[in-house]
């Protein structure tokens, strides 16, 4: 799955208005979270915890409009507990994201 900033950076743009240096530290906001959430999943063992992780990201990618994001949100969602291909997918999208820099 190829990164597609679109929608994402547009909304980022538009909080940090003509402040790079603020796009840059939303951007990593960004980041860091989704990198916790995957995190989080990656150590899940129950339903529950897998439940709040992935509602976690789902509401990360509503808010930033990062519709690649929400979409795997959905897949964690339906998902079982630790789902490989699911977590896979998500560090893929995370590499992509980082390597957008």
């Amino acid at each position: 799955m190829a990164f597609e900033a679109g929608a994402l950076d547009a909304t980022i743009a538009a909080a940090a208005g003509d402040d790079p240096a603020l796009f840059a530290e939303l951007r990593e906001a960004f980041h860091a979270s989704a990198v916790r959430q995957l995190d989080l999943l990656r150590r899940s063992r129950c339903d529950g915890n897998w439940n709040i992780a992935g509602l976690r990201l789902k509401g990360l990618a509503s808010s930033f409009h990062a519709d690649q994001l929400l979409a795997l949100a959905d897949e964690v969602m339906d998902a079982a507990p630790g789902e490989p291909s699911v977590l896979r997918r998500l560090q893929v999208y995370l590499d992509g994201f980082a390597a957008a820099d």
